[in-house]
């Protein structure tokens, strides 16, 4: 696919986020699924965290992450493609006095290379598969090195090609849903209040192939991989041991195999070695 297909893809999603920019938070604040994920996350990033650390976040949404980040005490520059994605975290950097911590831009993470703060940055964090709207992620991987310090983190949280929970929706007969990584080399369509865009899915080995040269692989983790996912949002109130369960289960199993291969998501942090 060309790049005048992802362009338009771009702007297609850019569109669709812009749309539900007003209302995302309130959506799934009370998700307690979404409230786990954030929390493996960010226990995940805090352990490759440095103090005071100049951070480069793509695909920054509504600011939740930059917010966190800067009440930790770091500097996040936040980048996304979505104006009204930008306008919820301006409006939350000045609700709570974070100017001098947050700054941010509207920029498409494929085209860093035209970022007005170029860095080099400590640390450079993508969530919750923002970086699976584009099938030019190799180009995107690329540009890290030239914007991080020696010894530089990158943490990414993606979604790969198998899912277990999805899988298992075969059994329900919802075969579109349970075999849509399969099928996704051109793009699986995606949707958000009406809006078309597409996203496609990547193995962990994808991340390390393209950095190799440069970085060294420090961890992945599986999330979501017994613990359901986030659109299953009423499993934690309708079967509470059971999910308490699986939480357990799947913090205890989150870095082993094949666990860390087959969530809805996995994170993984690579270490700048040149």
């Amino acid at each position: 696919m060309n790049n005048t297909f992802s362009k338009i893809n771009e702007q297609a999603s850019a569109a669709a986020f812009t749309q539900q920019s007003k209302i995302f938070d309130d959506l799934y604040s009370g998700n307690t699924i979404i409230q786990y994920k954030r929390q493996r996350v960010r226990l995940h990033v805090q352990q490759y965290l440095l103090p005071n650390s100049s951070i480069l976040e793509l695909n920054s949404g509504t600011g939740e992450d930059a917010v966190w980040f800067a009440l930790q005490g770091h500097h996040v520059h936040a980048t996304d493609i979505s104006p009204g994605m930008l306008d919820v975290l301006m409006q939350k950097r000045e609700s709570r006095n974070l100017e001098e911590n947050i700054s941010y831009e509207l920029c498409s993470f494929t085209e860093l290379d035209q970022l007005s703060k170029k860095g080099p940055y400590d640390f450079i964090f993508s969530n919750f598969a923002g970086l699976n709207c584009t099938n030019e992620l190799d180009k995107v991987l690329q540009s890290f090195s030239s914007l991080l310090k020696k010894d530089g983190i990158v943490t990414l949280v993606l979604l790969p090609k198998f899912c277990l929970w999805e899988s298992l929706l075969l059994l329900k007969g919802k075969f579109r849903t349970a075999t849509r990584r399969f099928f996704s080399s051109k793009g699986a369509v995606a949707h958000i209040n009406g809006k078309h865009f597409r996203c496609w899915y990547y193995n962990p080995s994808f991340i390390s192939k393209y950095l190799k040269n440069s970085f060294d692989v420090l961890s992945v983790e599986g999330l979501c991989t017994l613990v359901p996912p986030s659109y299953m949002e009423s499993f934690p109130d309708k079967r509470p041991k059971t999910y308490r369960y699986l939480q357990a289960m799947e913090n205890k199993l989150k870095n082993k195999w094949p666990w860390k291969f087959i969530g809805d998501y996995y994170i993984i942090s690579l270490r700048k070695t040149n």
